[in-house]
C-alpha cells in the first residue's frame, strides 16, 4: 500500500501512477492510499530497495491530453538502474553524479533529458555512461533525491524521443547501402529529395 494524500483527490481504479518512475496500475484505493500489483518483470528491472516499507517515493499521475507539458516525455518504462557515485552541495544547489548502465550511453546527451526515479531532469555533463545533474533546492526538498546518497541505486528512463530517433537511425544505418540523406527523408525526417 502506498500511503498518500493523492488518494483522496479523485483517484480511479485502473489509473496509471508512476512510483519512482515506474508506471503502475491502481488496483485498490481508499482515502489514505492505493495498492498496485508489481510483476516479476517489473521487480527484475527496478531499484526495489527504494520501495521498502516506510520509504518515501516520488509519485506522478499520468498526463492527460489537456495538461501542460513541463519536462520531457516519460512513459514510466524504466530503461535501467543507475548508481549515485557523488553528491556535492554547491551553495544552494546539489550536484549529483550518476553512473548509468552502458546500454543507456547512446541516449544521453548534454542538455538532454533523463528521468531519475521519475523526476524529469537535465543532463548537465555526460562522460559516456556517467552524467552530472544540478539539482535546485525546490527539486531536492520535494523529491526523494534528499534521501539518496552515494551508492544509492535509482531508476533511469532515457528520453523517449531520443530512443526512437536512435532506433530509427540505427535501423537505417544497418542497411547495406548505409545511411544517406535520401533514406532519412524517406523515413520521414524532413527535407526535400
Amino acid at each position: 500500500m502506498v500511503a498518500c494524500k493523492m488518494a483522496a483527490s479523485g483517484l480511479q481504479l485502473g489509473e496509471s501512477i508512476a512510483v519512482n518512475g515506474v508506471c503502475l496500475t491502481v488496483v485498490r484505493f481508499d482515502k489514505n492510499g492505493f495498492l498496485v500489483d508489481v510483476s516479476s518483470e517489473t521487480r527484475s528491472r527496478v531499484a526495489l530497495k527504494n520501495w521498502e516499507s516506510g520509504s518515501f517515493v516520488n509519485l506522478e499521475r499520468a498526463l492527460t491530453l489537456s495538461d501542460r507539458l513541463g519536462g520531457h516525455l516519460m512513459q514510466g518504462h524504466v530503461d535501467g538502474v543507475g548508481e549515485i557515485v557523488a553528491v556535492d552541495r554547491l551553495k544552494d544547489f546539489f550536484r549529483f553524479v550518476i553512473r548509468a548502465p552502458e546500454s543507456l550511453a547512446p541516449y544521453m546527451i548534454e542538455k538532454g533529458s533523463i528521468a531519475v526515479d521519475g523526476i524529469s531532469l537535465t543532463l548537465n555533463a555526460v562522460r559516456h555512461s556517467e552524467f552530472d545533474l544540478m539539482i535546485i533546492p525546490h527539486t531536492y526538498e520535494n523529491t526523494c533525491l534528499k534521501f539518496r546518497t552515494v551508492g544509492s541505486r535509482v531508476n533511469l528512463e532515457a528520453d523517449m524521443i531520443g530512443k526512437y530517433v536512435f532506433h530509427q537511425l540505427s535501423a537505417l544505418k544497418g542497411e547495406k547501402e548505409g545511411l544517406s540523406l535520401k533514406k532519412l527523408i524517406q523515413a520521414g525526417y524532413g527535407g526535400v529529395e
